[in-house]
């Protein structure tokens, strides 16, 4: 074959490779998180597929009283113990009766208390969500940007409750405010603090009212990974 066919060969060859090459924006290259997402993965949620176990206490003083009770979760199976003064239940969470339904009541509100950040990932398709970037927080009133989640008004535990999250640049939640029902005032108002990194997953420990009255803690946190 004579060297000029080689050449035309090689340049038709070329053309037919750019062609076919998929370009990548740069939007698809660095696809730009939700909020959702920055706040989930800013708190563990990548490491999330590792959890085998999570085990937590959940603690709440207010005044001179004090409640706990304790979890073990098994998310793979999605398996619940739940461990209190009085007994030991163990169930699935696909397969509960009217009991069991009553105790995992409990544990949505306890399990969503230690990782929040991460649950409204999961709540994504049954909440609505409002973005602020400049607002002050309630408690320390610096200024922080502001998430506002409302569940849906039927199924779940609590319908129509309404969430606020105050964050700095680092996604990491410093307060909030939960409002029941969505009302316009706060029922109640808590730090998110002492935070720990167990297995990957960033957990705050302590939430306590401003003027100290109500504290709800987590002891005993202990994360199994494989």
């Amino acid at each position: 074959m004579k060297p000029y066919l080689y050449s035309l060969i090689a340049a038709f060859a070329l053309i037919i490779s750019c062609k076919n090459e998929k370009k990548t924006t740069p939007a698809e290259a660095e696809k730009e998180l939700t909020v959702l997402e920055e706040l989930a993965y800013a708190n563990g949620f990548e490491n999330w597929n590792k959890v085998q176990e999570l085990k937590f206490t959940f603690n709440v003083d207010r005044d001179t009283s004090h409640f706990e009770r304790t979890w073990i979760w098994k998310p793979k199976i999605n398996e619940v113990t739940a461990i209190n003064a009085i007994d030991t239940i163990t169930y699935l969470r696909k397969d509960m009766d009217s009991v069991t339904h009553k105790t995992n009541g409990g544990f949505i509100n306890d399990k969503y208390w230690l990782i929040a950040p991460i649950n409204i990932l999961w709540d994504k398709n049954s909440i609505d969500y409002d973005h602020s970037q400049n607002t002050e927080a309630p408690i320390s009133k610096k200024p922080m940007q502001k998430l506002t989640v409302v569940y849906g008004s039927e199924g779940g535990y609590t319908p129509g409750d309404a969430y606020d999250f105050y964050f700095g640049d680092d996604y990491i939640v410093k307060e909030w405010v939960f409002r029941k029902g969505n009302q316009a005032e706060p029922s109640l108002t808590t730090t998110w603090e002492d935070y720990v990194d167990m297995g990957g997953l960033k957990i705050a420990k302590m939430h306590q009212k401003e003027d100290g009255s109500f504290k709800l803690y987590f002891t005993d946190v202990a994360v199994k990974t494989n």
